[in-house]
Formats: structure tokens, C-alpha cells, sequence
């Protein structure tokens, strides 16, 4: 299999990603939490639970793109959901987070 070529050729063009990528202490500081973070037993549970609904699913590894949607409403999934929707769900810029701003006065 070929490598990729543009592996490591370019960097994230969110605020976030150029300020990590101006300042490596705190790169390094982020990346210490993540890794603390992403040991934790409720996270990897989530991660092994999101990876076995993906393979039972067929989608697991297959390039097509789409996620274990995490819709909120109960425990589990709610189906198959576009990654990009997915994971911008609890972002910045989400309409739930502004919501709950709004009204939390």
C-alpha cells in the first residue's frame, strides 16, 4: 500500500489548530490532558461501545464516512449519522449550546 504524501504537509486552519501549532508548550500541555482523558474508563467504554455498533453496522473501517450518531433522548445510538454532523454536535457554534447559554440567566 502506498504512504500518503501529504501526511504532515499541512496543519488545521481552525483557531484552534494555529494557536497549538504557534505554541508548542501548551501543544504539549493539551496534549498530556488528552491522553489522560482518553484513558479514563467512562471514555474508552464509549469509544469500545461507539467501534462494536460501527462493526455490527458494516461500517466499520470502510471509508464511508459516517459515525454512531450520539444523539441525545436515551442510552445507545440512534443510527448511522455523517461524522462531521456528529461530532460538531457540542462544538462552538451548536445551536443546543446557545440554547443552553440563553437560558441558563
Amino acid at each position: 500500500m502506498a504512504r500518503n504524501k501529504l501526511a504532515g504537509k499541512r496543519t488545521g486552519s481552525s483557531k484552534s489548530a494555529k494557536y497549538y501549532a504557534a505554541n508548542p508548550d501548551a501543544r504539549k500541555k493539551k496534549a498530556e490532558y488528552d491522553k489522560k482523558y482518553n484513558k479514563k474508563k467512562s471514555s474508552v467504554k464509549k469509544r469500545v461501545e461507539a467501534n462494536a455498533y460501527n462493526r455490527k453496522k458494516g461500517t466499520y473501517g470502510n471509508g464511508d464516512g459516517l459515525d454512531a450518531s450520539h444523539k441525545s433522548g436515551g442510552k445507545g445510538f440512534r443510527g448511522m449519522e455523517k461524522a462531521s454532523k456528529n461530532r460538531a454536535r457540542n462544538g462552538k457554534n451548536s445551536t443546543v449550546r446557545k440554547r443552553k447559554r440563553t437560558t441558563k440567566k
